[in-house]
């Protein structure tokens, strides 16, 4: 059983163990979810591995992590929405992966909203900052409706990429309350 560190209205946020690899499997290893996140759209083992033991790193190091997300109604492992550090200090990533049958329900838009107020509320952020593959609208259209300000395009190694970038500072996140 989970237990879960927060929650939104139908999801449950509970922290990555060292034992979830086969957790991280169904997720990073599905090409659909890594396809915008990727340069070649796929995560090998090595880096799915890789990305596991670097949430658990994130959370032991900095108090958090893109945390597994999952179903509260069905309990079932929904994907990992979260933050990172970025930047600035006291700027945090927010970045949010879900499986795809759970993709079409507002779960990425629920769960990143809950992950903001976290952000600011619990973590302590000064702002937040997101990025997204020029070519994942859907994330560009979920930004505008998080009410995170476009800033710039920036490079990201993983994928080659100039990434559309976001901000919200904890002021504009108080004022939107």
């Amino acid at each position: 059983m989970n237990e879960y560190i927060f929650t939104s209205e139908r999801l449950g946020f509970a922290l990555w163990k060292e034992d979830d690899l086969e957790l991280a499997r169904s997720l990073w290893g599905d090409p659909e979810v890594t396809r915008f996140i990727s340069a070649n759209g796929r995560f090998n083992e090595e880096q799915i591995k890789n990305r596991l033991a670097l949430e658990i790193h994130n959370q032991e190091k900095y108090g958090v992590q893109y945390w597994k997300v999952y179903d509260l109604e069905t309990r079932e492992f929904a994907g990992c929405c979260g933050l990172r550090p970025h930047g600035p200090l006291g700027e945090f990533e927010i970045g949010c992966h879900l499986k795809k049958d759970f993709w079409g329900r507002g779960l990425a838009l629920e769960s990143s909203k809950r992950v903001i107020a976290y952000a600011f509320e619990v973590v302590g952020a000064l702002s937040v900052f997101a990025g997204h593959n020029p070519a994942n609208i859907k994330s560009a259209k979920i930004a505008a409706k998080l009410g995170l300000r476009r800033i710039k395009d920036e490079y990201y190694p993983p994928t080659g990429l100039m990434h559309p970038s976001y901000r919200m500072t904890k002021k504009e996140f108080l004022s939107n309350k």
